[in-house]
């Protein structure tokens, strides 16, 4: 080695922090390339007695060299933390496995229990992954804690190791009584995709110990977060969800927020950028109503979400007890929009929680959604034939966990029976309703609510509107209608808040007050269905905040009601009433 590589290299040692148990090289910029370029590293390493956490991050580190460290970390039994991030930069993709297994080798020769683990900013591919395979599986990370893989282009197939030596070393862990508990998890940036996704669902589903997930930019849809959204529910003391620059849509989201509604300790839930749109913000909406009570903070930005909805879920988020921070920037709120939320927030008094707005898109055209729509009815058939392979993995997972998943969420065998048939009557009026059968239904149209479910809301939203549209101002026909009305709304708007939610977000997509994802056709409205909303707000079983979602739709899509201007009128009149009934 030259004597000025030397000189230099002394001069960056003499920057090392040495702590209580740490040493670290962080930053130092070294190109350690052989067993003489680490010489006195090594000794510093080998002087440290009682070394407890190593940190090599900002360094480039070689083959060879790797083998010389390594070396000196096989005697080092009490180490329990690796900072070993960005130390390949400049190095053959094929040179990282190898001197991957050289250092994780060396712990497994110490016997070193770690409890924490960084490889982020490596992009050492699925090769890389083999390289820690085996240390990931040896009783050197049973005790693993927190596990960071930031950016290192794993892929598909770093993903499927990575979950089998998680499931591995969960396996041999609990046979000596002491199972695996990893509590945070990093591995944004990785391409992992809907297969990588799938297959590190079932390891977080085992293990159960989460407290942190981060795994944004991963190029997972629908299908990946459906199996996360499962695998997230068996982990009881989540704090924080990150699963940024993914791509939600309404089933994704809707699977989501059914695992929310079950995670009592989550802090902070990031989902920006997922393509969450306005149904998805509904349903958050609804959890944020039931559950969520410790959240802090929220980001739902740059998610297509419109006005209506971004002040639907920011009011909702407003009502947590410990909310700090609400991010909406970069959705479609237009400058009425803006202000308007902004508005709302101050009325809360809660101005400062709401996070810039400064890269709001703007309204979108209607010319623009309807392009988007024949766009989105393509996707949605592409997506059925290309996801097919992870399909079938996330159902695997599903079936594993009892579960069958429905276009609102997950809902589990058991909270759903199979409804029994109502009688030939009933039965026959649903399928083809008219005013003459909805009379002769007598004492039975009370029973109707019996084949309503929450968890189907389109199926609900469809009887409703159909039901509501035979109103005329007969008084015998008036009151039929409203009887049958009552019933399944009183069975409907008493569901969890999440399924009142979507069922009325449903609603409005038919009514054409929400643009809705999919196929979904819009009724041409008639006054009688408004009126009989109308008379439905005055009911004890509309609440307040139903009241407040309807209010806040009606009043920022007005022309959409415009066929039904004066009936229309009157119900936004009567939902303002009961959104400013204190009782």
């Amino acid at each position: 080695m030259a004597s000025d590589d030397i000189a230099q290299l002394v001069e960056a040692l003499s920057k090392t922090h040495v702590g209580d148990g740490d040493l670290s090289f962080k930053g130092l910029g070294l190109k350690l390339d052989n067993a003489a370029s680490v010489e006195e590293l090594v000794r510093d390493i080998e002087h440290h007695q009682s070394l407890r956490a190593l940190c090599l991050e900002g360094n480039t580190v070689g083959v060879d060299a790797a083998r010389a460290i390594a070396k000196a970390l096989e005697s080092k039994e009490l180490l329990q933390r690796c900072y070993w991030s960005d130390m390949f930069t400049g190095r053959l993709r094929s040179e990282i496995p190898t001197a991957l297994r050289s250092l994780g080798g060396a712990l497994m020769i110490a016997g070193a229990r770690l409890t924490e683990l960084d490889l982020s900013d490596n992009a050492f591919g699925p090769d890389g992954v083999k390289g820690i395979e085996q240390l990931l599986k040896s009783p050197t990370c049973h005790t693993l804690r927190e596990l960071k893989l930031n950016n290192c282009g794993m892929g598909i197939g770093g993903g499927k190791i990575l979950a089998d030596a998680l499931i591995e070393c969960h396996r041999s862990s609990s046979a000596l009584g002491a199972p695996l508990k990893l509590r945070v998890f990093i591995a944004g940036r990785n391409r992992l995709e809907n297969e990588g996704a799938c297959a590190l669902a079932k390891a977080f589903q085992l293990m159960g110990s989460l407290e942190e997930v981060h795994m944004p930019q991963n190029g997972i849809n629908y299908t990946g977060m459906m199996a996360l959204a499962s695998a997230m529910r068996h982990n009881p003391e989540l704090r924080v969800i990150n699963f940024n620059d993914n791509t939600f849509t309404k089933k994704g989201m809707l699977a989501m927020v059914q695992a929310l509604k079950q995670l009592r300790n989550v802090e902070v839930i990031n989902f920006g950028d997922c393509l969450v749109r306005c149904e998805g913000a509904i349903a958050l909406a609804g959890v944020l109503r039931d559950g969520l009570p410790v959240l802090k903070e929220l980001n739902l930005s740059f998610g297509e979400i419109t006005d209506a909805a971004a002040l639907v879920v920011a009011q909702a988020a407003m009502e947590k007890p410990h909310m700090e921070k609400v991010d909406l920037n970069g959705n479609c709120l237009g400058e009425e929009g803006c202000e308007a939320l902004r508005e709302a927030m101050e009325n809360m008094d809660k101005a400062d929680m709401l996070a810039s707005l400064s890269d709001d898109e703007g309204e979108p055209d209607e010319d623009d959604d309807e392009e988007e729509e024949e766009e989105e009815d393509g996707d949605d058939d592409n997506e059925s034939s290309d996801d097919d392979g992870a399909t079938d993995n996330c159902n695997e997972l599903s079936e594993e966990d009892d579960e069958t998943v429905k276009e609102n969420g997950i809902i589990t065998k058991e909270d759903s029976p199979e409804k029994p048939q109502g009688p030939a009557e009933v039965m026959d009026f649903l399928s083809c309703p008219s005013v003459e059968k909805l009379l002769q239904l007598g004492d039975m149209r009370t029973t109707l609510q019996q084949q309503m479910d929450a968890s189907d809301p389109h199926k609900a939203a469809d009887a409703l509107l159909k039901i509501t549209s035979l109103y005329n101002e007969e008084p015998e026909t008036r009151a039929a209608v409203f009887e049958a009305m009552d019933a399944m709304l009183m069975k409907l708007l008493s569901a969890s808040a999440l399924q009142s939610y979507c069922f009325l977000s449903t609603l409005l997509v038919k009514m054409g007050l929400l643009k809705g994802e999919g196929k979904m056709k819009k009724v041409p409205l008639v006054p009688g269905q408004l009126l009989c909303l109308e008379h439905a707000t005055q009911q004890e079983y509309f609440s307040q905040h139903h009241a407040s979602l309807l209010h806040t739709f009606t009043s920022r899509n007005s022309g959409a009601l415009k066929s039904c201007s004066a009936t229309g009128e009157r119900l936004r009149a009567a939902l303002e009433k009961k959104c400013n009934n204190n009782h």
